[in-house]
C-alpha cells in the first residue's frame, strides 16, 4: 500500500487537484500601476483541491478586482453562490447561500508577513500569488457557528425567544421576592432587649 502514490489513479487525481487550483493563479511581477479585473467560477473539485473537511462542496462566483501601485495591491473580492453543510441536528446536507465582500492587502516588502487580517507583506520579487485559499477562508468565515438545515432555523429562533422571556420573567419573580421577604437585617426586639441588660452590666 506504500507504492499506492505511484499509481496511475493517484497521479491523476493529484493532477486534477493542481489544475484546480493553479486556475487561481495571478502573475504581478511587472504589472502596471493599474486596476485588473478577474473572474472565476468555482465548484466541487475547488474544495476537494484544499485541504479542509469544512466545505464539501458548493458552487459561487467571484469577482475580484486589483488595484497595482508600486508599494502594494489591493484586492477587492465579491463572492456569491451556495455551499453544501451538514446540519448540525440532523447530520443533513443543505445549501447555505454566500454573498459577501472581502478587501485584502498585500504590501511589498523584503519578506512574507501576516500583519493583521487583511494585511500581509509579500517579497517585491514574487512572481504570483494564488488567491484560492483567500477566497476559501472568506466564504469559511462567513458560515454561521450553528450549522442548521433551514427548517430547524425558525424553532431555534422561537427557542432562543423563550429562553429570553424565561430569564426576565424568572429575575422579576427574584424581585418581588426580595421585596416581600422580611429585613433579616432587623434587630429582633428580644435581642435589643438583651444587649441592654448586657450594658447595664
Amino acid at each position: 500500500m506504500r507504492f499506492l502514490i505511484n499509481t496511475p489513479n493517484f497521479a491523476a487525481h493529484f493532477d486534477r487537484e493542481v489544475k484546480a487550483l493553479t486556475q487561481y493563479d495571478i502573475g504581478i511581477y511587472g504589472l502596471k500601476d493599474k486596476q485588473y479585473v478577474y473572474n472565476f467560477e468555482s465548484g466541487r473539485e475547488f474544495f476537494e483541491a484544499l485541504e479542509q473537511e469544512l466545505i464539501e462542496n458548493g458552487h459561487f462566483t467571484t469577482h475580484l478586482t486589483i488595484d497595482k501601485s508600486t508599494t502594494m495591491l489591493i484586492l477587492n473580492f465579491s463572492i456569491a453562490g451556495v455551499v453544501e453543510l451538514v446540519c448540525d441536528r440532523s447530520l443533513e446536507v443543505f445549501e447555505e447561500p454566500i454573498d459577501l465582500t472581502e478587501k485584502l492587502i498585500l504590501k511589498f516588502g523584503d519578506h512574507d508577513e501576516i500583519l493583521a487580517e487583511d494585511i500581509e507583506l509579500i517579497r517585491h520579487e514574487t512572481v504570483k500569488i494564488n488567491v484560492a485559499q483567500y477566497i476559501f477562508d472568506f466564504i469559511a468565515l462567513s458560515l454561521p457557528m450553528k450549522k442548521l438545515h433551514p427548517r430547524f432555523r425558525n424553532e431555534e429562533n422561537e427557542d432562543e425567544e423563550e429562553e429570553g422571556i424565561l430569564v426576565y420573567q424568572s429575575g422579576e419573580e427574584s424581585e418581588e421576592k426580595a421585596a416581600d421577604a422580611p429585613d433579616n437585617e432587623a434587630i429582633d426586639p428580644r435581642w435589643a432587649a438583651l444587649q441592654k441588660l448586657k450594658g447595664k452590666e
